[in-house]
């Protein structure tokens, strides 16, 4: 603030004045100088005197715009992988190493970019991958999200397909021994043999089963027959470590509890046995 120094008298309208009482004297008299406090009657509801935008209409812009960016980036990938939702949040460790609790994983529709030695679905088996050299997430053939038993009432499933068989086939032959029980057999089997109750195959589709896991799904009860076509939502093609917590940990807080090893339609699972 300028000091005007002594409060001047009656006698100094005829004595010459100092550049500072010359302002101050010029601000009092001529007020339309000054910025005014009130716009009056003609200022509209809840704009700031400086004629700038109130706070709740920038951040109506921001959040409006938030959204839309959020839409947008939706559309584009349900537009480059065809199916919703495209991004899916692992919930167990049934694949590990590869998929960890977690994990973010962009899912594709099966039949749009089909690898070497796809079925007529889409989708590779892990035999199939095994000739073509057709890998994902580590090992031959695809990983795949699919619906057990073709109910969306069920948490989907994501695990890698094996090897196709058809409808009435003894697959047990060809199964790998390592991920069956000891002396499995098909259904129907003498006393001290284990019976596989999807065996013969009631009807044609995948034998699938979890990286971690020992036993096919089949086996272990995780699916209770071969994986039709119909049933695969989307071959899983692309993973983010840890941005799969956001939404595992939204769900847990809103059920308060720890989630485990289930899927909803945008989570992923398939528990060890």
């Amino acid at each position: 603030m300028e000091d005007d120094g002594p409060e001047a008298g009656p006698d100094t309208v005829d004595t010459p004045r100092s550049e500072a009482g010359d302002a101050v004297r010029s601000a009092s008299e001529n007020p339309t100088d000054s910025k005014p406090t009130d716009r009056g009657p003609g200022a509209r509801h809840g704009e700031k005197p400086d004629g700038s935008e109130p706070s709740w209409v920038l951040y109506l812009y921001d959040l409006l715009s938030s959204v839309g960016i959020v839409v947008l980036i939706g559309a584009l990938l349900f537009t480059a992988s065809g199916v919703w939702p495209p991004m899916v949040a692992i919930e167990s460790g049934s694949m590990e190493p590869k998929m960890e609790r977690g994990d973010l994983v962009f899912v594709m529709e099966a039949d749009r970019f089909p690898g070497d030695g796809a079925h007529e679905s889409g989708v590779v088996t892990a035999r199939a991958g095994q000739s073509t050299g057709y890998e994902k997430f580590g090992g031959y053939g695809d990983v795949i999200v699919y619906e057990p038993d073709g109910s969306d009432r069920r948490t989907p499933v994501i695990h890698r397909t094996m090897f196709w068989v058809e409808e009435g086939e003894n697959w047990i032959d060809k199964a790998n021994p390592e991920y069956l029980p000891e002396d499995a057999v098909c259904e129907g089997s003498t006393p001290g043999e284990t019976d596989v109750r999807a065996c013969p195959a009631p009807h044609s589709g995948f034998i699938t089963k979890g990286d971690a896991n020992s036993a096919y799904d089949q086996v272990n009860g995780i699916a209770s027959g071969p994986v039709r076509p119909e049933w695969v939502v989307g071959t899983a093609e692309y993973s983010v470590p840890y941005l799969g917590n956001i939404r595992l940990g939204a769900e847990a807080g809103a059920a308060g509890t720890t989630l485990n090893a289930t899927w909803n339609t945008t989570n992923a699972t398939g528990d060890r046995p």
